[in-house]
Formats: C-alpha cells, structure tokens, sequence
C-alpha cells in the first residue's frame, strides 16, 4: 500500500529486544527504527498489550504500525509482563503491576539514544484502555494517546457486566483469554528457558471470569482502571476514536465531557477495528490522522488538529435490518464542544402502543417476555465479523411492550445517548428491563437504532444491590447507548421494552413480570439541528497502511454464523456461536499457528435457572518438530441463589499431557 508520507524514512525492523524492569523482569518488544535515529533522535510510539507480537497480532502490527515509523518515529510493540514473549505471569486484566511495568517501559524509552524524550502511546481496546490508565498516572514522558475501542469505566462500558446485568461476553472473553494464556514464548527469542517460562504462565493460569463473576457490582475491582473516577488526573492530549458498531463508542462523549485535557473525539461507522482496516465502511484515511496528531503533540508541528471540532461522528441513515453491513450509510457531522449547547431535547410520551407529544392517563401495561426474547439482538461486541449485527426488530417485539409515533412528516436526527424515564413495578425482588429504540420503515421492518439495560436493582447505583418491593412503582432512568442517527420521513420512530434479553444478558432468578406504567413514563431523544458547516468538513482520504509479511492459508476457517436450534416440544433453544480461526503458517518466522472453538447457550422456555453458557476451545502453535496445544472448557449454570463455574485445561508438549487442572466453583448471585 501507498506510504503516508512523500518520502518514507528507511526503517530498521528489530525483531526481538528486551526491556528490563527494575524488578529484574524482562519484557519482550519488536520496534521499527527510522535509520539515523541513533544521531537525529526521534519521538516513539508504544503499544502495549498481551496479543502475542510474534504469532497474534504480528501482520496486524506492520500494517499498523510501519507507515508510522515511515514518517520518523520509533514505534514499539511490546507484550505485557507474563504474555507473548515476555518474562512473568499475568493475573488478571489492568492490574497494578501491568500499569507499573507501562511506566516503567515509557521511561526506559525516553532515556535511549534513538527516542528524544517523547513518548506517545497507540492502542485498540487493551491497549485503549491502558493507555488512558496510564496518562492518569502521569509518567513524565508520555506526551499524548491515541485510545481506539476503550473506555473509561470498567463496569458500566465493557463485556462483563451492561447496565449492571451479566453479559455473555464476560464468559466468552474469559474463555478465549484463558486458552491464549495457555501458549507458550517462542523458543527461537527466548531461549532454553521457554518451558520453564510456560509451565510458570500455566500454574498461573485460572479462567478470569473467577473474580469477573466474585464482583457482580461496580466496587473497589472495578474502580480500579475506571479513569472516570477522577478525569482531572489525565492531563496527557487524547484522541478517542471508535465506532457506532462498538460497544464502547459510548465513552467516547462521556469522556470528551469528563475531561479537561486537550482532547479529541472521532466515531465512524465501524466495529471493534482500527479505522482503516475494517467494517463496516467507509474506512478512513486513519493512520494520516495519527500522523497529524503525533506531528502535532510529539514534533511540534502545527497540523490544523486542534483547531478542528471536539466532536466528529458518523451520522447514520435509516438501513434495512441486516445482520453485517458492508458500509453503513450516512454523512459526517460535527460538534465544537461536547456535550453540544446545540442539542434539543425532545419528549416523547409512553402511552399504550404509541409515542406522543402529549401524555394521556397513567395506564399501568404488564409484559413478561419469553425467555428468548433477545434472540434477534446481535452480539454486544462487534468484531466485523458476519451476523453481528441486530436482524429486524418484529420477532423480539413479539414478547415486548411496543410504542410508536405516527409516520414522521420530517426527518429526525439525534445525536447523544437517548433516555427512557419509566415508572415501573416488578412482581419479583431482582429483575431488570431492556429498551430497545428502533427505526420503522414503511413497510414494517423494523432495525434497531440502538439499546439500553438496567438491573432494577441497581436502580440506586451500580455499586449497591436493593431488591424491589413486588408490586411496587419505581422511578427509573434507562440510558440507551450514544448514537447518532437520522429517521427518515415516513418512518416511525418505536420503543420496545421486555422484561429478558437472551443471550446477551443472563436471565433473572424467577420468571419476572414487569408493569409499565404508560403516561407516567417518557422517551427522551437528544434531537440535533441540521448544521450547514457539516457539507464543508474535509474528506479523509483513503485508508492506507503498511504490508504485512506473507502468510499461507493451511486450513481455512468456516464462516461466522448463528446456529439457532429451537426444540418446540421440550422449550429448548441453543444458540451456537463458532470462534474458528483456522490454521495458518507466517512464513517470516516458520511458525504454524491453529485455533479453534465453539460457544453455546440454552434456555428452557419458562425456566430461568435452564440458562446454561459453555464454550471449548483448542489452540496450537508449531514449527518443524516442535508442536504446543491447550484445550480448555468452561461452563456457566445457575440456581435461583448461585452461579456454578466449571472450567478446565489440558495442555500438551509434542503430544506429551504436561499440565492439566480443573475447577469447579460456587459463586453467589448478588442482584444479578
């Protein structure tokens, strides 16, 4: 592909180095080095996360990170303390030691002969968020961030817990962690001590969904890392960057409102990807904006950044429901300042099967969902993968309370987080509500605009668990998440609220109805007025990035699907979700890696406690004579009063079983 720059600095590529801790730990990096930089100095780039720089996210990596490098900078991949290639263990996700051991690299860097002191730190959801833990802790060196896919609270805007409810990623993230733990370090870097080092990882190694699920409220575990407890410590410049397709566009205008730093926000289309590099579209010329941004606040160039709005976000079109879109309709719009003095809220009363300007009489409207009601909502994730995405909204709306508008006489455009102010009842002391904003067309397909969830108790704060009093009215605030959306003349705009959302969130203890009480209850949608300056918004560019070294497809893995197996005699449904990698070989260091696995959900139809979550995975690497796998399992199952986690690990070293361990734990349900 085309170089960023006009004329691209010859680079050094250094395979493998390490960086020493004051600990005596090492961590392994590779690093692109402009030549000359040994007498002109140049500023450096991090990323740091626990992929595996050598077999995981190597091709990503040159694609990434080489144009950069190109235009004078020294770009670092260095794995965490205990993954890939480096020297340790590694626990858990974010922990002290992994932010102290980030500390300890910026400042390594600053004092080479190559880096002139800069430091700049690049990353994609691990990487996002440590990168922001990081600029909260103000190591000297570090300059600016570049945050893609990350947010700034661990609790409310990750995969493990979604308005204070249990997600179904919170075990697949685990179960594919777990098995990637499992690998060893390369022998070619690391030398003789490679088994050691490995079976040192696998006596650590335990699922992480453990303290995952031992934390079911927002306390001092997830605290920890939640840089929204005191924006006023980052004081680092930082670009956030993600995509409506992402579940954690949301921090993106938090953040931008939260912080006082110079800062920048840009939400495309896209799904849990770098901008330039996947769906859906249209991608952007992204790694020329990090190159304005690390010219800016590295070089002291002045590129014009700054003096562009706070805030640009795609504005999606109404679209047909689809489960993957290639490009996602819409323009570019943009705000100065977040949140916008511009924003026009409008309210929009719930009264039985309609949204109005005016409320009639407080009607209360019981709804007690099936129990796979939610079975059309996509994964909360998105990877830019096939069958993510929502299908069309009238299955789900089957077991849902449903209010519409009126056909609009004009377009709508919001752009914000919508709120849904209920005042709601449950028969039962735990449950939560789903809200779903959708988008109606003519003819009666129904997409999803966007959802929000709250665990009822909850409803005082994340970090406390109230039981309802059954029967009783509350007052509520359901957030849906931020989105920027146009509806389009013709179309309605629709509510849909349920009492289950499977398989996204797990299911209350018992069979749960909840009362809406319409006319008391309200829509409220952050309306955005049509703004003139957006048709003079400068264009991107094309996407652009590095070649990667070439890889040899061994064995391809099967296409992303959603295998739903409904017995209508017993109730049952199964929802299988494949995670096949396939096999492949990277021909720059003779290395074959192989992966595969699967995730399943069940729920008996009338029987919360039926809910069962389980996943098996295998994971390879080989060269030559030298063949390492692990095969892991996890399952998750549940009575009224607990949860049941079973797991295990079978490792193998050129078909010899190693190591081998199991677990089976009990934990209470708090609230959930």
């Amino acid at each position: 592909m085309a170089s960023i720059v006009a004329v691209p600095m010859t680079l050094r590529d250094v395979e493998h180095f390490w960086i020493p801790l004051p600990d005596g730990t090492r961590l392994a990096a590779r690093m692109w080095l402009p030549e000359g930089s040994q007498d002109t100095p140049v500023p450096a780039i991090l990323e740091y996360i626990p992929y595996r720089k050598r077999d995981g996210t190597r091709g990503r990596d040159e694609n990434l990170h080489v144009p950069i490098a190109e235009a004078g900078y020294a770009v670092l991949r260095v794995d965490l303390r205990g993954t890939g290639d480096s020297e340790g263990v590694c626990h858990d996700e974010y922990l002290p030691q992994e932010l102290q051991d980030g500390c300890d690299v910026i400042a390594w860097i600053a004092e080479q002969t190559w880096c002139n002191g800069k430091v700049g730190i690049i990353g994609k959801s691990w990487g996002g968020f440590n990168g922001l833990q990081l600029a909260a802790l103000r190591p000297p060196a570090l300059k600016a961030i570049i945050s893609v896919g990350s947010t700034d609270d661990r609790y409310a805007t990750d995969v493990h817990y979604y308005g204070g409810c249990l997600t179904k990623d919170n075990l697949d993230w685990s179960a594919y962690m777990f098995a990637l733990n499992g690998m060893p370090p390369d022998p070619e870097l690391v030398g003789e001590d490679w088994r050691a080092m490995w079976l040192d990882r696998l006596e650590a190694n335990q699922p992480w969904a453990i303290p995952w699920m031992e934390h079911q409220r927002r306390d001092n575990y997830w605290r920890h890392g939640s840089v929204c407890e005191d924006f006023s410590l980052i004081e680092t410049p930082c670009f956030l960057v993600n995509g409506w397709g992402d579940n954690y566009s949301e921090a993106i205008p938090r953040m931008l409102a939260g912080l006082s730093c110079p800062r920048k926000g840009l939400i495309g289309p896209w799904a849990h990807v770098y901008p330039h590099d996947g769906g859906p579209g249209p991608e952007i010329g992204f790694l020329q904006e990090c190159l304005r941004w690390w010219d800016h606040w590295l070089k002291d160039i002045d590129t014009g950044i700054m003096d562009e709005p706070m805030l640009r976000a795609w504005m999606c079109d109404g679209r047909p429901p689809r489960t993957e879109y290639t490009t996602l309709p819409g323009r570019w719009v943009a705000e100065a300042t977040w949140p916008s003095p511009r924003t026009q809220w409008r309210e929009l009363a719930l009264n039985p099967g309609r949204l109005d300007d005016v409320a009639g009489p407080e009607t209360p409207l019981p709804i007690c969902s099936m129990q796979t009601t939610g079975l059309t909502q996509g994964e909360l994730g998105r990877y830019g993968s096939g069958g993510e995405w929502p299908s069309d909204q009238r299955e789900d709306d089957g077991a849902s309370l449903v209010f519409v508008t009126e056909p609009l006489t004009e377009e709508v455009e919001i752009l914000g987080a919508p709120l849904v102010d209920l005042v709601i009842a449950s028969d039962k002391p735990v449950a939560f509500v789903a809200v779903r904003l959708n988008d109606v067309a003519p003819s009666g397909a129904s997409t999803r605009v966007h959802h929000g969830i709250l665990n009822l108790t909850r409803r005082d704060g994340m970090d406390r668990t109230d039981p309802l009093e059954p029967g009783k009215p509350c007052s509520v605030t359901v957030e849906i998440d931020d989105i920027a959306h146009r509806f389009a003349p013709g179309h309605r705009i629709a509510l849909s609220i349920s009492s289950t959302n499977w398989p996204l969130v797990w299911p209350s203890p018992e069979v749960v109805t909840l009362t809406i009480h319409a006319g008391a209850s309200r829509l409220r949608l952050p309306v955005r007025p049509a703004d003139p300056a957006d048709a003079d918004l400068p264009d991107y560019g094309p996407p652009l990035g590095g070649e990667a070294g070439p890889v040899t497809t061994l064995r391809e893995g099967p296409p992303n699907t959603r295998d739903i197996h409904r017995d209508a005699y017993t109730g049952e449904t199964i929802v299988r979700l494949p995670r096949k990698d396939g096999a492949y070989r990277i021909e720059d260091i003779n290395m074959e890696t192989h992966g595969d696995g699967s995730i399943w959900h069940r729920i008996v139809e009338g029987d919360p406690t039926s809910a069962t979550q389980w996943s098996a995975f295998t994971m390879g690497r080989r060269r030559g004579d030298w063949h390492v796998e692990s095969r892991t399992t996890q399952r998750l199952s549940c009575t009224e009063s607990a949860f049941r986690l079973e797991a295990s690990i079978e490792v193998d070293d050129n078909g010899e079983r190693i190591f081998e361990r199991s677990w089976d734990l009990t934990i209470p349900r708090d609230g959930i």
